[in-house]
């Protein structure tokens, strides 16, 4: 999971684990400990290893900061891998945002790996599954930083440096 460290990335960590997957996450030498403390099996820290390069071959790639070009990560997939985008760092360009997504269409069927991006669908089902895996205290939301709401442009200004451990919380009084 590339990106495991993130407001997205320590869910994702935590849900696999709960279906029983075998989990490698991918974050900064800051975050380490942080990952394995939330269930990762094994964890690559980017600032010393590029996971991309390494001998180590993937089911699934959840990529949760689009840090590489998809021939990267297909070089580290197993044949019937899949990877999925979930978000990017790509900043500045208007339409950045549609580069992977278009990318992972035209790729996928020239091989036998699966290449797709996730947009979120909300529905009971999978609301339901995530509320009892909180419930039972497998799943807990990792929290970074909390604002008030008239300190909403500086939590603004803090998610925009892309380095927040989990999610950043805006309460309302």
């Amino acid at each position: 999971m590339n990106g495991a460290s993130g407001g997205v990335g320590t869910f994702a960590v935590q849900i696999a684990k709960a279906f029983g997957a075998n989990v490698t996450g991918v974050c900064s030498t800051k975050n380490v400990e942080l990952v394995r403390s939330i269930g990762a099996d094994q964890v690559i820290d980017y600032t010393r290893e590029d996971f991309t390069k390494g001998a180590q071959r993937y089911d699934l790639i959840l990529d949760n900061v689009s840090t590489h070009g998809l021939l990267d990560y297909k070089r580290v997939m197993t044949p019937n891998g899949i990877y999925v985008g979930v978000g990017s760092t790509e900043t500045g360009r208007w339409f950045s945002w549609l580069v992977g997504p278009v990318e992972a269409w035209l790729l996928s069927p020239f091989t036998s790996q699966k290449f797709g991006t996730i947009f979120a669908e909300l529905n009971k089902e999978d609301i339901a599954t995530l509320a009892g895996l909180m419930e039972s205290g497998k799943v807990t939301p990792v929290i970074d930083r909390t604002y008030k709401l008239s300190e909403a442009a500086e939590a603004l200004r803090y998610l925009e440096k892309g380095h927040a451990r989990g999610k950043v919380v805006v309460t309302v009084e």
